[in-house]
């Protein structure tokens, strides 16, 4: 029997349903291979461990031929696989138990694969958004916001710009069409932020008398 650990959500991604006036335009989650690549590092990991393979199968080669090569190499290979495993399961976990959400209104963020968090990022508290494009056409949208609204780089890693720990901004991260996405946000912020805002204000009492209590 199949089991979904978000089943409680009203709406995919979001806590709870949006104003009929709102539309949702996009959703998706980070690649996880590229986010294994960019987020966790598998390339460097697997340089260091190419190192440290062929530093020891030299030693055990001067030592006693190739039987000691592959007896000092071998244990590092078996040491490179388990971390290939954990890396890449840390991706899958991570990319799966994510949603990230475009409407007409904001930027939604279900992030977290042990501890859930949604956040919202609306369109009229968005600063400047970055986006980061790689040559097979996945990115990093980067999302500045306005005013002293601060995030803390642990709770949002991976889903932050990568080096930006002092200020930290939310991401979407590792996604595939990354152009296009980053196209429907600017179009869609650029729509809702031209939009005028009302305000009702209660009217005032006859006379312009405040009664006191």
């Amino acid at each position: 029997m199949s089991h979904d650990d978000f089943a409680f959500e009203p709406v995919k991604g979001l806590p709870e349903r949006p104003p009929e006036h709102e539309r949702i335009l996009w959703q998706g989650r980070p690649d996880s291979w590229h986010l294994a690549r960019e987020a966790l590092k598998i390339n460097w990991i697997t340089g260091y461990f190419v190192v440290i393979v062929i530093w020891r199968s030299a030693l055990g080669a001067a030592d006693g031929g190739l039987a000691g090569a592959v007896a000092f190499g071998l244990p590092y290979v078996g040491l490179w696989a388990g971390a290939m495993l954990v890396i890449g399961l840390m991706a899958l976990a991570m990319a799966r138990s994510t949603v990230y959400t475009i409407t007409t209104a904001r930027v939604a963020m279900r992030i977290g694969a042990a501890l859930n968090v949604t956040l919202n990022l609306p369109f009229r508290q968005i600063a400047n958004v970055d986006l980061s494009l790689r040559k097979n056409g996945s990115g990093t949208i980067a999302i500045e916001t306005l005013g002293e609204t601060k995030f803390s780089y642990l709770v949002l890693w991976p889903h932050c710009r990568p080096g930006h720990v002092r200020v930290t901004k939310p991401a979407l991260r590792c996604i595939p069409d990354a152009a296009h996405i980053a196209q429907i946000l600017a179009d869609a912020a650029e729509a809702r932020v031209s939009q005028p805002v009302l305000e009702r204000k209660s009217p005032a009492p006859a006379g312009g008398l405040v009664a006191a209590e």
